[in-house]
């Protein structure tokens, strides 16, 4: 191998072996880094775990210092002068309530023997009657008088059947009205809310119609924009067509002018190149020729190169060799500028066609999509119209079901006035708890009933007092002696009496209407609400007993201390 071979192949191999070097060092760089950034985040999070685990270790000392001084507070309190005093006062406190209890276990007792005693005078008393009753020597006389008694009974409990018949039928039909007017009152809210439900419904049909027709506005000018769009950009794509396509023309026009200029330029080199030939051979055979005689006719030679120069510039009519050289060169740059134009050309003319044909596919899909509005459009508003229309039949129905509705209640108004007049109830009572003079409506229509309800129980009560007094007159005249047996006492009438109204007339009832005072009262709650209105009227019943208040409230400590010295001066 020669020996600038030998240098070629080592300089070759010790570039390699630099670039090896090279690599395997930038290797073991890259190494290194990714080992460093590795140690570096290993270090970020061990100091990251070492701040958390201070921070926990300091959040917890502060808290057992506070619960130091929490303890220490607690301490402190309780060790304090004002806790023991209250403590003293707590003892003291217990010690009375003690004394307390003692007193009452005592009056327990004393009242134990009190009851005792009275339970003894009872004994000794039913013994004495009974004594009496012996001495009296028989009992024709009680008979006689409990004979009368049963048949006055009789008579009374007769009248009282038949009042109780007529007061009942009252209660009945009211009983029955109050349903009607609960049951309309009911089916009068349901309605409204039926009502309000569909005016509801249709404000939101209408609501839903109003955005609707802005959507389809909306989408009748977003697809004119569209259009207008789509209008533009065709004309702009055929403007854009037609100039390409007098560019092309233009251009074809200059790539055939370069081609019959290249096809010329062609012909012209290939006869050039036989003439070179031709030449080259004759030099040839001349050298061939007169090979010994060249050193000594090389001005012949010379002038041989000289005449084909000369030949040369004949055929290209140019006699500077390098300016022929030059213009050949910029012959060959022009048209390779020109080829390259030609080929962006036609990258453009693609370009253009597939933008064409992107335009056109939006065209056809915004049409598609106005169409599918359109059909939207029709079918929401054909619902909204069903819909409309089907709410429009409610309301008509629910209009007719509530004038029925109101018809009932204008007569079912109209009865409750006639009632209200035939009872000679007072309208002042009523007007007065209104504040109006209205007459009967809807609102009022319980009130009124409530008042009726009253007045019929007043007329029950007077009549049936009037006549228990009667009767108890005549009673009084054939009372036998109290130390005899004497006659059965009359049993005690049965009244009844309707519920109130909340317009009572007792001064310690409020004028609130409660759940109790809406319901029907049994016989004991109606005859005793009769006999405390009949004896508040008249004023002439006096107390026939004592009773013992035994529910003292158990927060009033001063009564609780008092009573045990009320019942021993009772006692004494």
């Amino acid at each position: 191998m020669p020996r600038g071979g030998q240098r070629s192949a080592s300089r070759r191999s010790d570039i390699s072996d630099i670039d090896a070097d090279q690599q395997m060092a930038e290797t073991e760089l890259a190494k290194l880094q990714r080992q460093y950034r590795i140690m570096e985040g290993d270090r970020n999070a061990y100091n990251i775990e070492s701040q958390d685990l201070i921070r926990r270790q300091l959040a917890e000392i502060s808290q057992l210092e506070a619960e130091k001084k929490e303890l220490n507070k607690d301490l402190f309190l309780s060790e304090s002068q004002t806790n023991q005093s209250r403590d003293n006062n707590n003892i003291d406190r217990l010690s009375e309530l003690c004394s307390i209890r003692d007193d009452y276990n005592q009056t327990i007792a004393e009242e134990k023997e009190h009851q005792q005693e009275i339970q003894r005078k009872i004994r000794e008393t039913e013994r004495e009657i009974r004594g009496q009753h012996r001495q009296m020597g028989g009992v024709h006389a009680s008979a006689q008088h409990t004979q009368k008694t049963q048949k006055a009974i009789r008579v009374k409990e007769n009248r009282l059947h038949q009042a109780n018949e007529k007061f009942n039928s009252m209660l009945t039909q009211n009983a029955k009205f109050r349903e009607e007017i609960d049951s309309l009152r009911v089916e009068r809210t349901r309605f409204e809310n039926i009502r309000k439900k569909l005016e509801k419904e249709l404000g939101d049909l209408r609501q839903e119609i109003g955005e609707v027709i802005d959507q389809s506005t909306q989408a009748y000018d977003a697809r004119d924009e569209a259009q207008a769009k789509m209008i533009l950009l065709k004309e702009k794509a055929d403007k854009d067509c037609a100039q390409h396509q007098q560019e092309m023309k233009e251009l074809q026009r200059i790539i055939d002018h370069d081609r019959k200029l290249r096809e010329f330029m062609t012909v012209k080199s290939k006869e050039r190149e036989e003439d070179e030939l031709l030449v080259a051979l004759r030099q040839k055979r001349e050298a061939e020729e007169g090979e010994k005689l060249r050193r000594e006719r090389q001005e012949d030679s010379i002038e041989a190169y000289e005449a084909a120069f000369q030949r040369i510039a004949e055929i290209t009519k140019e006699s500077d060799l390098n300016k022929l050289v030059r213009k050949f060169i910029e012959v060959e740059d022009r048209n390779f500028a020109l080829f390259n134009f030609v080929n962006e050309q036609n990258n453009e003319i693609e370009i253009q066609q597939d933008q064409i044909t992107e335009i056109q596919d939006e065209i056809n899909e915004f049409q598609r999509q106005g169409s599918a509005m359109e059909e939207q459009r029709v079918a929401i508003l054909k619902s909204l119209e069903e819909k409309q229309t089907q709410a429009a039949k409610d309301a008509d129905g629910h209009d007719s079901k509530l004038k029925s509705v109101n018809k009932i209640l204008d007569q079912l108004k109209a009865g409750v006035e006639s009632l209200f007049s035939k009872t000679n109830c007072d309208r002042s009572t009523i007007n007065d708890m209104l504040g109006s003079a209205a007459g009967v409506t809807d609102e009022t229509i319980m009130q009124y009933l409530g008042l009726i309800e009253q007045r019929t129980n007043e007329l029950l009560a007077v009549s049936m007092y009037v006549d228990s007094k009667g009767a108890k007159e005549k009673e009084d005249v054939k009372v036998p002696s109290m130390l005899g047996k004497g006659p059965i006492p009359p049993p005690q009438q049965l009244m009844f009496m309707a519920p109130s109204t909340g317009d009572d007339y007792d001064s310690d009832q409020g004028s609130d209407l409660s759940d109790e005072e809406t319901r029907p009262l049994t016989q004991s709650e109606l005859k005793s609400r009769i006999m405390k209105g009949v004896l508040k009227k008249e004023a002439a019943a006096s107390k026939k007993g004592f009773q013992y208040d035994l529910s003292v409230p158990s927060k009033d400590l001063k009564q609780k201390q008092a009573m045990p010295e009320k019942k021993r001066g009772g006692k004494r």
